[in-house]
């Protein structure tokens, strides 16, 4: 193998082909980056039997070839090498890497070993990449992160209408985002659900992307999701299990809620809850004057809070971990937030908390996303 690539664009392969890769793997096969130099093109590719990512880039190629190398490796001395070309070339199971004055010699990794890359073939559609990013980074923060429970640590992505919906839950709160999907041949009614931390990664990956296609290829063993942009595709492996029914929870009006500045919000809650112990709730109390924020914590610490704040309906008071309000008020993306309270059975309990974003004070928003969190419960 040999050929000559323009430094940035080889730099930017390889971090991509390794991105998704563990830190550790149980199989040293499985660190490597794949390097398919054919024709004018140079494919690289990565595979830990989860995740796969193939990308491929102009070279001049001078020689054809297969090889494997650390991808690790390669992909610091890609990041570090002076500004001139990049010749690649492969001798006797040793591969060299020069480029200006800077050389570099690498042991090759047995190809013969390595995984063959998931087939990406099955249903299909196109979604902007802007706002899939966007979506995937409202909606993550609310997966579980504890692994006992796999099935919430995913993401649920739901296809109904044309539109693409996604969901997470870690049980005290749910996060759901819809977007547009242009699709003519996946059925309606179809899911996947992806890992959240891999799902937030190929949100970064593709931000930038005019649109992003998504394919589900569903049959046999292994049920996969690739995401293809730019001449990149990474697939996941799609966790196994009943997502469960979260937006069932979702209310279908509301009379009872209040409008305020989603920053101001933000800054005030940070600034409250300083006093607090690890877990401890913040207590919220909505009224025609406005809203109080009182934290309780050791007894020399206590502090309160009164900002503006637009009521509709009675006065309600809720308890709310600071930390889960934060992370919904971060992904409503609008200048102010309703904040909007739902009943229960039980007059002395109130029902979950439903955050959505408020283009102004007196208009709702129509980025269709909701953030559901559960008062009380987080008290310990």
């Amino acid at each position: 193998m040999k050929f000559q690539v323009n430094r940035d664009v080889f730099s930017e392969a390889v971090s991509f082909a390794v991105k998704l890769l563990p830190q550790r793997t149980t199989l040293p096969i499985l660190s490597g980056v794949l390097l398919r130099a054919e024709g004018s093109t140079v494919t690289l590719s990565s595979f830990d039997y989860e995740v796969s990512a193939q990308t491929s880039i102009t070279a001049d190629v001078t020689e054809d070839g297969t090889v494997l190398v650390s991808g690790r490796l390669l992909a610091e001395i890609a990041s570090r090498l002076p500004n001139a070309p990049v010749e690649f070339t492969t001798d006797e199971g040793k591969i060299a890497v020069r480029c200006g004055s800077a050389r570099f010699t690498l042991s090759s990794m047995p190809v013969e070993e390595y995984p063959s890359l998931p087939v990406v073939d099955g249903a299909s559609g196109v979604l902007p990449g802007d706002a899939f990013s966007d979506a995937v980074g409202q909606v993550a923060v609310a997966a579980s992160r504890d692994d006992v429970t796999p099935v919430i640590t995913g993401v649920q992505l739901e296809i109904a209408d044309n539109r693409l919906s996604l969901v997470a839950t870690d049980r005290y709160r749910v996060a759901v985002r819809e977007i547009d999907w242009e699709s003519s041949a996946v059925a309606e009614g179809v899911t996947a659900l992806v890992p959240s931390r891999t799902l937030s990664e190929i949100g970064k990956i593709f931000a930038h992307a005019a649109t992003v296609t998504v394919t589900i290829v569903s049959g046999g063993d292994r049920e996969l999701i690739a995401f293809s942009a730019d001449q990149k595709t990474v697939t996941s492996l799609l966790i196994k299990g009943n997502f469960p029914p979260v937006k069932r929870l979702f209310p279908d009006t509301v009379e009872n809620y209040a409008v305020m500045n989603t920053a101001e919000l933000i800054e005030s809650t940070r600034r409250v809850q300083l006093v607090l112990e690890r877990d401890a709730a913040l207590r919220y109390s909505f009224s025609d004057d406005g809203l109080t924020l009182e934290a309780i914590g050791s007894e020399n610490a206590q502090a309160s809070e009164t900002i503006d704040a637009h009521l509709t309906g009675g006065d309600t008071t809720v308890s709310l971990k600071p930390q889960f309000l934060i992370d919904g008020l971060s992904a409503v993306h609008s200048e102010f937030v309703r904040i909007s309270f739902t009943k229960t059975d039980n007059p002395n309990k109130p029902g979950p908390v439903l955050i959505t974003s408020q283009s102004s004070k007196d208009q709702p928003g129509t980025d269709n996303y909701r953030y559901l969190l559960q008062p009380n419960l987080l008290l310990r």
